[in-house]
This record gives C-alpha cells, structure tokens and sequence, in this order.
C-alpha cells in the first residue's frame, strides 16, 4: 500500500523517536488513520506509537480531542486553528510527546469558497516547543492527496 521510500521515512522517524525516548500520537481527519497505519507498518513500532484518534467529525474532534465548538463555526473544521487543538488535543489525551494532527478536504467534493479540494492544516504538539502548523494544497485525486498528506505529516514530525 504505502510505498518503499514513504516506509523508508517512517522508519527513519522510528529510529529519531527511539534516539529521543519519544513516544508518538496522530489525530487524524481527511486521512483517516492512514499516518498510523504507516507508522505501524513498520516492524518495532509499538516501542513509539502510543495511540491513534481518527476525528472524522467535529464531534469526534471535540469529544476525543477537546477542539473547541466555537472554532468549527467561526473558522471551520479545515483551518490552522483546528489542526492545532487537535495536535495539543492529542499531546494532552495520550502518553506521547509527540503528535501529529491533520484536517483537510480531500475531495472530490467538500471544497468551498476558499477551501479548495487538496487543502489540508497539518500541525505538531509537543510537551516542550510551541506547536508548529503547516498548510499544503494538495494536487490529484482523493488517493493522490491523502497519500500526499502522510507523506508531509511524517516529513513535519521528522522535523520537530
């Protein structure tokens, strides 16, 4: 499923995570589990990954992560501010010191004035450093953005 240099990135981030005694979470939407399920793909990773929160919804968001209701009416469930109460959301709901979180539209509906199908906030939280947010504007179809979408989360996380 994933390819052989998307697996070759997650484990060198494995090998970073055990180097640094850091435990790992995601929290994801648009991806749906797909950035834990590379990272368990890699023989040895139940030593890094502590959990997983698929947030499908803002009510999964809000219940399992904390993001405040506020936020999907005022700036919507696909923005910065979300992605990253989502990441702290899982920093402060898991073990890890660590965590990815990703929200995005990967299409081939949902898009809005705006928010273009390909659009995903990204953002990782640690317990000690300020939490970092990247947008991306994914090119392809619904394969092609998601997979695009891991690829980058695994990539962020690389560099925290």
């Amino acid at each position: 499923m994933f390819s052989v240099d998307l697996l070759k990135k997650a484990e060198d981030f494995l090998v970073l995570c055990r180097k640094n005694n850091w435990q790992v979470a995601t929290a994801e939407s648009c991806t749906g589990g797909l950035i834990a399920g590379l990272l368990t793909s890699v023989a040895g990773s139940s030593d890094v990954v502590d959990r997983g929160f698929i947030t499908y919804t803002n009510e999964a968001k809000q219940q399992m992560l904390g993001v405040p209701t506020n936020l999907f009416e005022e700036v919507g469930a696909v923005s910065e501010q979300v992605a990253c109460a989502m990441a702290e959301g899982a920093i402060r709901n898991s073990n890890a010191s660590i965590a990815v979180s990703v929200t995005g539209i990967a299409g081939p509906g949902g898009a809005t004035p705006g928010k273009p199908v390909g659009l995903v906030h990204m953002a990782v939280a640690t317990r000690d450093l300020p939490t970092r947010h990247q947008r991306f504007v994914f090119d392809g179809d619904r394969e092609a953005v998601r997979l695009a979408t891991v690829e980058a989360a695994v990539g962020l996380m690389g560099e925290s």
